[in-house]
């Protein structure tokens, strides 16, 4: 993924990197090997996960059951004042396992079934060569991702923003946005609400653009305050939405 965009998958079902964007079937001209090559290092993960998933079982004490393995690395890449983020990380079943400590050329060990991974790694791991991969070679490749996608991931999509009622609560839903980065507030009487309020995740879409939710809950002597929605995003002015008694909606 780029920017939240999928733009490359493998699975042990298709055998085989395939592009998910149009606009990374161009690097084919430029490298005619580029998805031979990204195949070979898919096949040879899907390998090692069989293995670590054995190791993993053993560890945990498990004999049977659905069990899942996540890896998750990448870099960042801050245009203006180049600076430059990398990280990697494992989880198990939905929680933290392992994670790597570049700045202090480390892995931590997130629950006692990943130490023996940590000491092993620690010992026998180039930092130098992982650091040098996160900041310089991880980094190249982004800028060239994001040159291929310029017209998708570079564009400014305004978000959708409209209240309805769930339950006893009131959603202030903000969707259709591009790029992700969204700021969503309730305000009371226009000071900005620190309780009452549940903000949710961003979530993908469909078509490639995203949405995120506020919801809000508010006890019945506080129904006479004012209550306003604010959302900040990158393409526009911010969007304030009011609810008023009129609405009926909490």
């Amino acid at each position: 993924m780029v920017d939240g965009v999928d733009f490359s998958y493998y699975d042990s079902n298709i055998k085989r990197c395939e592009p998910r964007q149009t606009w990374m079937e161009q690097i084919h001209e430029e490298d005619p090997d580029y998805w031979d090559l990204e195949t070979q290092l898919a096949k040879m993960y899907e390998q090692i996960f069989r293995i670590d998933m054995n190791i993993l079982g053993k560890r945990f004490n498990q004999t049977g059951g659905v069990h899942v393995l996540q890896k998750q690395y990448g870099c960042k890449w801050e245009d203006g004042i180049r600076a430059t983020d990398g990280h990697e990380a494992f989880g198990y079943d939905g929680e933290d396992f392992l994670s790597l400590d570049l700045e202090n050329m480390r892995w931590i060990a997130a629950v006692p079934q990943a130490i023996p991974s940590k000491l092993k790694w620690d010992n026998t791991e180039h930092f130098g060569n992982r650091k040098m991969y996160f900041q310089e070679t991880c980094v190249d490749w982004l800028k060239k991702y994001v040159d291929y996608g310029s017209s998708i991931l570079e564009r400014k999509v305004s978000p959708e923003v409209s209240l309805f009622q769930k339950d006893s609560s009131t959603v202030c839903h903000a969707t259709g946005f591009y790029p992700e980065g969204v700021n969503i507030t309730w305000k009371r009487d226009e000071v900005e609400m620190q309780e009452d309020v549940d903000v949710g995740e961003t979530l993908p879409n469909m078509d490639g653009t995203f949405q995120k939710r506020a919801v809000l809950t508010v006890s019945p002597e506080r129904r006479k305050s004012q209550y306003t929605c604010e959302v900040e995003h990158i393409s526009r002015e911010p969007i304030i939405r009011t609810l008023s008694e009129e609405d009926d909606m909490l």
